[in-house]
């Protein structure tokens, strides 16, 4: 029973980080589409979505498989829980790519704009965060988890930086508010995905060390914040 379940936790590992890479594919190609204003790019997005969602369908219906089949316990089910949770977090940025693909491509099909905020390193730190998650699944590295947590802050701050540069914008070239708009939707579909990046780095660090993070707290600052560990009280 113990090697069965082993194999099935090795095989629902390998699925999750498989839908983690075509997701991070997604994105990358999402951002490029806006930063080359290619809509063909964008476009191959939009097409891949069923793929994402058929793999986020399959491997929610082999982790309950296993659940009902073998009854985990300890590591081995918050290990499931983790990719149940991750899984789902997976699939929503799957769907925010999407959702910025299409932003792309009613920016492209109008007159080129400058984007009035610092896209690049927005959608840097966004990749890294989804990246690190990923890295921090693999190899089990909390550390790696909490320092995502800690990169949402920044993006927090350039998302909110974001609306007080549109809003100058739209004052100087109200015949751009259109673009304009679509700007502070891709700013804040970037920021939906760093939020979704944190809940992952959380769910890693719940898989690993038994402690759910998401709410807690230490000498006023949440755990992903200090970096503390969730066990030392």
């Amino acid at each position: 029973m113990t090697k069965r379940l082993q194999r099935e936790i090795d095989r629902l590992k390998k699925a999750i980080l498989s839908e983690g890479s075509v997701v991070e594919d997604r994105l990358r190609l999402a951002v490029n589409s806006i930063g080359e204003r290619n809509p063909e790019l964008a476009q191959q997005v939009i097409d891949g979505d069923t793929e994402v969602d058929r793999m986020e369908v399959d491997l929610e219906e082999e982790c309950l498989k296993v659940l009902a089949l073998y009854q985990p316990v300890a590591t081995d089910l918050r290990f499931i829980i983790a990719v149940l949770k991750i899984n789902n977090d997976l699939e929503r940025i799957g769907d925010l790519c999407v959702n910025i693909a299409e932003d792309s491509q009613s920016l492209s099909s109008r007159g080129k704009i400058e984007i009035p905020f610092d896209f690049p390193r927005m959608s840097e730190k966004v990749q890294a965060m989804l990246r690190n998650a990923l890295d921090a699944l693999v190899n089990t590295d909390t550390a790696l988890a909490y320092s995502v947590c800690r990169s949402d802050d920044e993006v927090d701050e350039i998302n909110r930086d974001m609306y007080e540069q549109v809003i100058s914008g739209i004052r100087k070239y109200p015949a751009h508010l259109p673009e304009l708009i679509r700007v502070i939707s891709v700013s804040r579909r970037l920021e939906r995905v760093a939020d979704h990046c944190t809940n992952i780095a959380m769910d890693i660090i719940y898989m690993v060390e038994g402690e759910i993070v998401r709410h807690g707290k230490k000498h006023g600052k949440s755990y992903c914040e200090t970096g503390a560990e969730p066990s030392d009280k």
